[in-house]
């Protein structure tokens, strides 16, 4: 009688699979921009060229993923997108200090892969590089029976930019009388999706039914890099802030220097149907500006004299707006008045 084998694949783990969505990934992506030498899907590591361009190049490290926002991905049956967050929410952090995107790593962990879902995903990667002219040059796909539930996984990203050490935006670049200007949200971006489908869940709403929120939920974060990187190589920004968790105060906290004050008029800002529509279910003005970004995606501090220039760098649906101004202080961000919301 012969025994039963074990097998990794008996185990819930299927590296043929793995290999084939390499095989894909490898098919699909741009071949090396800088060292034809080497090829980076599928290897160890991957190997990429600093450019020449740089006097004095720092590099710039970013990472995060996307969190509950997978949930509803999962509820829509629809992967196209989330990747794109999850460049989104790397790269807009590197260009807070100046940085370029050169590269874009993934982390996918995974209960079984699904070749045809995570396809989706990789293609929106791939469509997040593109749009922030950064290169996928590697990632990892882990298949982890036992630790997620069926159907369940989560991504994610890790970013690397580069610098001349001169265009660093530094916080001390920050003067008094500067301005804070608002660049608008695509919508939620990544952010307060607990918070979302806890509300879901006790109202009982479908949201496959409900047209709004199908429409609204799984947006794509804006990618903010071209214009935000366009202003910094013609010098008309002193500073700025990648609005995510925290909302507008603690991620403007982390760029204002000691003994001065982000000054926020709240009634400026231009909110959107999808935050009009969370305000309606009895969540207070406070955990909304801790929870989103209630449509400000990005903010800008610039000197007074550049706002009509600054304007010119962005498309009329993204053009921002002054919502405050830079004073002497202790608190380093004051919230003022209140938000109009309609």
């Amino acid at each position: 009688m012969k025994k039963n084998k074990f097998t990794y694949l008996k185990s819930g783990v299927n590296i043929n699979a793995a290999d084939n969505f390499v095989k894909f990934i490898s098919n699909i992506s741009p071949k090396n921009k800088g060292n034809k030498k080497f090829k980076n899907i599928g290897g160890f590591g991957s190997i990429s060229d600093i450019p020449k361009s740089y006097k004095r190049p720092k590099i710039v490290a970013s990472t995060d993923g996307v969190g509950t926002k997978i949930e509803i991905a999962n509820i829509y049956n629809k992967y196209d997108t989330i990747g794109i967050d999850l460049v989104a929410m790397c790269v807009n952090d590197l260009i807070v200090q100046g940085a370029k995107p050169l590269i874009f790593l993934d982390y996918i962990s995974i209960n079984k892969i699904d070749l045809e879902k995570l396809k989706q995903i990789i293609k929106g990667i791939q469509r997040g590089c593109k749009i922030s002219e950064c290169e996928l040059v590697g990632g990892e796909t882990a298949e982890m029976p036992g630790t997620y539930e069926k159907g369940k996984f989560d991504i994610a990203g890790f970013s690397v930019g580069i610098v001349d050490e001169k265009k660093i935006l530094y916080n001390k670049k920050i003067k008094k009388n500067d301005l804070i200007l608002a660049v608008p949200s695509s919508g939620m971006h990544s952010n307060g999706f607990s918070l979302v489908r806890h509300i879901i869940s006790k109202k009982k709403i479908n949201i496959k039914k409900n047209k709004f929120l199908k429409k609204e939920l799984l947006r794509p974060t804006k990618i903010y890099v071209k214009e935000v990187l366009n202003l910094i190589k013609n010098n008309l920004i002193n500073g700025c802030a990648n609005i995510t968790g925290g909302g507008i105060k603690d991620n403007l906290k982390r760029v204002i220097p000691n003994n001065l004050v982000a000054k926020i008029n709240l009634n400026k800002l231009k909110t959107k149907k999808i935050f009009n529509w969370l305000k309606k279910n009895n969540i207070d003005d406070a955990e909304m500006l801790k929870t989103f970004n209630c449509g400000v995606g990005f903010c800008l501090i610039i000197k007074p004299k550049n706002i009509k220039k600054v304007k010119k760098f962005f498309k009329k649906e993204y053009e921002p707006y002054l919502i405050g101004k830079i004073v002497p202080g202790k608190n380093k961000v004051e919230l003022n008045d209140k938000i109009n919301w309609s």
